[in-house]
C-alpha cells in the first residue's frame, strides 16, 4: 500500500496569490441576499440591504 506524501504546511498568504484586481460582490452573494464569511475561526455576515449596499457584521 502507497502512503500518502505529507504537503508541508504553509502560511495562508502563500497559499492563494493576491487577486488581479477587485472582486465584484454580486460575484461573491450570486443570487443570495445574505453570505457567511468565516475568518480567524469567527463567522461574519455580509448582507446586501434593498438600497444595495453591503453590511458586514460579527
Amino acid at each position: 500500500m502507497i502512503s500518502p506524501t505529507k504537503q508541508p504546511v504553509l502560511p495562508e498568504a502563500s497559499i492563494r496569490p493576491a487577486p488581479a484586481g477587485p472582486i465584484r460582490a454580486e460575484d461573491l452573494l450570486r443570487d443570495r441576499r445574505m453570505l457567511v464569511i468565516e475568518h480567524a475561526g469567527e463567522r461574519y455576515l455580509l448582507r446586501l440591504t434593498r438600497n444595495g449596499k453591503l453590511i458586514l457584521t460579527k
